[in-house]
């Protein structure tokens, strides 16, 4: 192999093309960093962001397979390294007196923003096939995509309560949209979710066996593409293979689990106080024997009380914001915690140091006021000049 072909095969993400039986192509987008459990940095954002917008205009495209290298992942998330020495450097020369200072924050959160909201508006079916872990920037890679696939391994979560930011990359936008208060419990546990949960929570659309897979690429191979009805196309399929696979394993399916279906009821009354005192204080008081409840009430307990705050003052803000009004507002967002302490704290105690003992600045929920929290939507741009202001 060549040196050219070495660093290509060595890219965070690579592209080829299937032709299908009637000419037609069919792109595949595989990310393509397996040892980081292909985490989201800023090159593999710029080639997926290029290649998405090549194959959108070409005619003879008629879908895309976003998929992962290796088994344990589709996407755990963020490359948080680069950005965590910035913001120690950001810190260092003020803080947050200018949100605009962090050069590399604002280009990763403009650019990582601008890709999922185009996979949310693709014009050409996009199929997410979201196996094993799929968690923070993950979810904003596949929520968006026409059709998602989650597979007998896949664990959904957005923990970003752990490391002191909230759940962005659209966040505010799908949590808003799921069942009841799911969307707020998830937000303020971090808890993990497996594939038939991820259809209940309107996270995933299509629950197949992870063995199927290349048979519905063949399958997918063999369908008359013709730019008009190919959306409909691609759901037949899916929904074969789905229904293939649940009548092959259903007792495997049934047993997997379904927490978050068997607690609506309960999430619903926890997450239904009116005040956001009210609700914490009803999830970290729950007596219960449920090991998947235990871990989201100790993740809840542990967490960052500002980003506990943050998750809750953006489910009520952006309720009837459009989906360009969340990513410009969450881009603001953002940027305040790259200003703030907390977000490098969480990313030195969990990833740098791993002394999983983070020093939460304000350290208790009731600490934190309305003046310091409302100052996280301070936005220093006009609606013209926002780096986002084109998103329509």
């Amino acid at each position: 192999m060549t040196e050219a072909n070495l660093a290509a095969a060595a890219a965070p993400a690579l592209f080829e093309e299937l032709t299908a039986a009637n000419g037609k192509r069919i792109g595949v987008a595989t990310l393509n960093v397996e040892k980081t459990l292909n985490a989201i940095s800023l090159e593999m954002v710029d080639l997926l962001d290029q290649q998405l917008r090549l194959w959108a205009a070409d005619p003879q495209l008629a879908m895309v397979v976003l998929q992962a290298a290796g088994e344990k992942a589709f996407c755990a998330g963020g490359d948080l390294q680069g950005l965590y020495r910035t913001m120690l450097d950001q810190h260092a020369a003020g803080g947050p007196e200018d949100i605009r200072s962090n050069s590399y924050a604002c280009d990763f959160f403009e650019r990582e923003y601008r890709l999922d909201y185009l996979i949310h508006t693709y014009p050409k079916p996009i199929l997410a096939w979201a196996h094993g872990i799929v968690m923070g920037g993950g979810i904003g890679l596949m929520a968006g995509a026409s059709h998602r696939v989650v597979t007998e391994k896949s664990r959904l979560a957005m923990p970003e309560i752990t490391i002191g930011l909230y759940p962005d990359v659209g966040g505010t936008w799908f949590l808003n949209r799921m069942p009841g208060q799911l969307g707020l419990f998830l937000a303020l546990s971090g808890a993990s979710i497996g594939a038939a949960d991820a259809i209940f929570a309107r996270l995933a659309d299509y629950q197949i066996n992870h063995a199927q897979k290349q048979s519905v690429l063949a399958t997918l191979l063999s369908q008359p593409w013709d730019g008009q009805q190919d959306d409909v196309l691609l759901s037949r399929v899916l929904q074969n293979a789905e229904r293939l696979g649940a009548e092959a394993d259903a007792e495997a399916w049934a047993a997997a689990g379904t927490p978050l279906q068997q607690h609506f009821e309960l999430i619903n009354r926890l997450c239904s106080a009116p005040t956001l005192a009210e609700v914490v204080g009803n999830i970290v008081e729950l007596k219960t024997d449920d090991p998947w409840l235990q871990k989201g009430i100790a993740t809840l307990a542990a967490g960052s009380p500002g980003s506990a705050w943050l998750s809750h003052a953006l489910q009520k803000r952006a309720r009837h914001m459009s989906l360009a009004e969340i990513f410009r507002l969450e881009y603001v967002v953002s940027l305040h915690c790259a200003a703030r302490a907390d977000f490098a704290e969480g990313i030195r105690a969990l990833i740098i140091d791993k002394d999983r003992q983070p020093k939460w600045q304000p350290a208790t929920l009731a600490a934190v006021d309305s003046k310091w929290g409302n100052g996280f939507f301070d936005d220093p741009w006009t609606a013209a000049s926002h780096p986002l202001a084109d998103l329509r």
